[in-house]
């Protein structure tokens, strides 16, 4: 791989996405008496009967599965993207809805043949079972349809069970009605904040999805096995209970659980930090960019991520060993003694877990907690004041809060947690790194989501905008400013230089222009926010190296700017 792209992939979907993202998913209304699932071997029970796959791409697996006894594994390769489909009768002139559990890579479902207009919905990575759901609608002479599942071209395998095409009966012979789902078991408080509760509970078999009553009002529906509840008042105690749903209808309510805010404040952690900051990562190995010591690293920069700890063979644990060669004779002793004095001057250094090549899985119980003792024991003897989470392979909401909470349980208050998503991890709330960062909102510093490498991505208007521009930063920090993190918990994560990322750059002017923009509402382009965030965190950069490559002319420009912000 091209060292100067070690830590970032550029992903060459964004014309997939902008498709993808701008179609509109229908609610889905009252069930008639005669509909049923058009769908044949819906659940894989039969292993592929059925199913056509393209390249051989598909298999019928018996774990892991969403409900039954198989589901579908599909694997892309080449320029195949692993489709698999399935012929399905139905009925001129009619609606059905669409819907599919997926997990594991990148997963497409749609409809073809509809003699109207053709749909599809999609999702990014996702370590839980996710339902995709759209609506479509049978043109006069249509009386067949094709449905498709398909990943993604050098994306992982797929996995998809519980395939419904719901509406009136074509006569093909699919799979019986469903019928009323069993209520939620499990429920629980994962996180809470002064104004929000998170919860989690387990899958429901049949489940299309779930609401979720606060002292005996519903309060949200969603689709994903947690939901957080905001707008809560502080240091309240409340009441939750989850029922579950499908076409059928609403099951009995779930025992009640009690989940009580915090006391009102500042939200996150982090100990003491500028009210703006700016964090740059630094690079733990060389690759064309200047090599530097930590003390090199100017003082624009408030927050210093060291990249990167590396996974071991224990299942979520890290590691971290300083590239003494690769960085010109760097001892640990000489590492040690600059992230001290950095610190004396009132800098925090953490280190980052992940980058592109940085595979750690956390999955259940004992990775998690693997996780939080791993980090907490390279924390210990190096002297970091945090973590940095900047996984690119997907991540588990219910587990990663699990291990960052046992983190901070052991760091303390001042633990510093950042985060550095992709842009499409922050699309929206019920993504699993958005999930994650909302299930520790008391103890999270900032997400400084990477807006590079990126493509064309859907603003918190419903519009979509291209990388690059200025709206592209403003409409996309405004989902996470108005989905539920505080400003102080947003940055702008942007490449120093054009050899920094794949795509994406832009010049620090138009960082500028944006951190305005959000703070102040001046400089903006055709996009403008209904409201300031004067709170806003900062910038973010990849990397302090390639700053330093480029005569630091980033951290001149934005640091200062950041600095000044009101």
């Amino acid at each position: 791989m091209d060292p100067v792209r070690r830590r970032r992939r550029t992903r060459l979907w964004s014309g997939a996405v902008t498709a993808a993202l701008g179609l509109s998913l229908t609610a889905v209304g009252q069930a008639s008496a005669a509909d049923v699932n058009n769908a044949k071997n819906a659940g894989f029970e039969s292993g592929l009967s059925g199913w056509t796959c393209s390249a051989n791409s598909g298999t019928a697996v018996s774990s892991p599965v969403h409900a039954g006894a198989g589901a579908l594994k599909a694997t892309p390769a080449g320029q195949d993207n692993a489709r698999c489909s399935q012929t399905v009768a139905v009925k001129p002139n009619a609606t059905y809805t669409l819907s599919a559990w997926v997990q594991g890579g990148y997963a497409y479902l749609g409809a073809s043949g509809t003699g109207t207009t053709d749909v599809s919905t999609w999702t990014p990575d996702s370590a839980s079972w996710k339902q995709l759901t759209t609506t479509f609608t049978t043109g006069a002479n249509t009386t067949s349809v094709s449905v498709y599942l398909h990943g993604w071209y050098g994306q992982a395998a797929y996995l998809a069970d519980d395939v419904s095409v719901y509406g009136p009966d074509g006569g093909g012979g699919g799979d019986p009605a469903p019928t009323v789902p069993a209520a939620p078991g499990g429920l629980a408080v994962s996180g809470t904040t002064s104004s929000s509760v998170s919860l989690a509970w387990n899958a429901v078999s049949g489940a299309t999805g779930y609401n979720v009553y606060r002292n005996g009002s519903k309060v949200t529906a969603v689709s994903g096995t947690s939901a957080t509840v905001t707008g809560l008042a502080a240091s309240t105690a409340y009441s939750f209970q989850v029922t579950a749903t499908n076409a059928a209808g609403e099951s009995a309510k779930s025992a009640t659980v009690t989940g009580t805010t915090t006391s009102s404040g500042n939200p996150g952690g982090g100990g003491t930090l500028p009210k703006h900051a700016v964090t740059g990562y630094w690079q733990n190995f060389n690759n064309g960019a200047t090599v530097q010591k930590i003390s090199d690293v100017p003082a624009q920069y408030d927050i210093i991520a060291v990249a990167f700890a590396d996974a071991t063979t224990t299942p979520g644990a890290v590691s971290f060993t300083l590239d003494s060669a690769g960085l010109g004779g760097y001892t640990v002793d000489q590492f040690k003694a600059d992230v001290k004095a950095k610190q004396a001057a009132g800098k925090k250094v953490i280190v980052s877990v992940g980058g592109q090549n940085g595979t750690v899985s956390v999955s259940d119980p004992t990775s998690a907690a693997n996780f939080a003792n791993s980090v907490y024991s390279v924390m210990q003897t190096y002297g970091f004041d945090g973590v940095d989470i900047d996984l690119e392979n997907g991540i588990n909401p219910t587990y990663m809060t699990q291990a960052l909470r046992s983190l901070a349980a052991k760091a303390g208050p001042s633990l510093i947690l950042t985060m550095a998503p992709q842009t499409i991890d922050m699309q929206s709330t019920s993504a699993g790194y958005f999930q994650t960062a909302l299930n520790v909102k008391d103890i999270l510093t900032v997400v400084n989501m990477q807006y590079y490498n990126s493509g064309s991505m859907l603003g918190c208007d419903g519009k979509v905008y291209s990388q690059g521009t200025v709206d592209f930063l403003t409409a996309l920090a405004c989902i996470q400013l108005e989905g539920g993190l505080a400003p102080s918990q947003v940055g702008l994560g942007l490449p120093a230089s054009t050899r920094g990322a794949g795509s994406g750059y832009v010049s620090p002017t138009v960082v500028n222009n944006a951190l305005d923009c959000l703070t102040k509402l001046t400089n903006c382009g055709s996009f403008k926010p209904s409201r300031t965030y004067p709170d806003l965190r900062g910038a973010m950069t990849w990397s302090t190296n390639w700053d330093a490559t480029a005569g630091n002319a980033w951290s001149n420009a934005v640091g200062p700017h950041v600095h000044a912000l009101p």
